[in-house]
């Protein structure tokens, strides 16, 4: 019965007739292959703000609503309609934060680490009203060539020789853990302080390794969550808009 079944799709299949169907021990067998045509998705908007998303919606420019805001992550939201007829969404609109290039974990040399902490690191003073930032600055503006040969080094703090004073070197400790805020996220909402762990080496060299073991994304997700609901609350309330992260 089965190489019937076989023999009659093929014999089918052999024709440009329109579709045939036909029932053999009750099964229903075609000469043709159906494939869904399902509808296009649209072109989204690119633009790497919050602002921008937040400009768009408010502008009922589109007028796609209900939709979804997801945010992806520290650096990306998307705007996505409700699910269409072949159960596939469209994206509006994407943010991506542009965000300067920072080296975690690998050494540099004081200049460009010093700029670096300058240019990419938000001033922040931490829960103990310490200044970790300017504390760090301060120590290596004063480290020079030839007293990297001073290093102490006890497997989890350090110390180095730096100039305290106008004339006066001394042995000085390398505050560990130091809190910074790097920017990591949209500048629209606060960068999350984050403990980094600060190590020198002959060079000399410092580097800065991340120790809360990606802890930040989530404070900056829920940052992000924040910002959009304070932004958008009234359409929100009108059960149009939803968040998610």
């Amino acid at each position: 019965m089965i190489k019937e079944a076989i023999d009659k799709i093929l014999s089918l299949a052999k024709h440009t007739a329109p579709i045939q169907t036909v029932e053999i021990d009750g099964q229903t067998y075609t000469n043709a292959e159906l494939t869904k045509i399902r509808k296009p998705l649209i072109d989204h908007i690119e633009v790497h703000n919050l602002s921008g998303i937040v400009e768009y919606l408010l502008s009922d420019f589109d007028l796609q609503l209900p939709v979804i805001l997801h945010v992806i992550s520290p650096t990306e939201v998307r705007v996505l309609t409700s699910l269409n007829g072949d159960f596939n969404r469209s994206t509006l609109i994407t943010a991506t934060a542009l965000l300067p290039r920072i080296r975690f974990n690998d050494y540099h040399d004081l200049e460009s680490f010093n700029i670096l902490l300058q240019s990419c690191f938000v001033p922040a003073v931490s829960e103990d009203l310490r200044n970790d930032r300017e504390a760090v600055l301060r120590l290596v503006g004063n480290v020079k060539d030839e007293q990297v040969m001073s290093f102490g080094d006890d497997g989890i703090s350090q110390s180095v020789a730096a100039k305290t004073g106008v004339a006066t070197v001394e042995n000085v400790p390398v505050p560990n853990p130091v809190h910074l805020k790097p920017f990591r996220t949209f500048v629209e909402i606060e960068q999350p302080l984050s403990p980094f762990v600060l190590r020198l080496k002959k060079g000399p060299e410092a580097a800065l390794f991340e120790a809360d073991g990606g802890a930040w994304k989530v404070m900056a997700i829920s940052g992000i969550k924040a910002y959009l609901y304070d932004k958008l609350k009234e359409r929100i309330l009108k059960n149009n808009i939803v968040i998610v992260g």
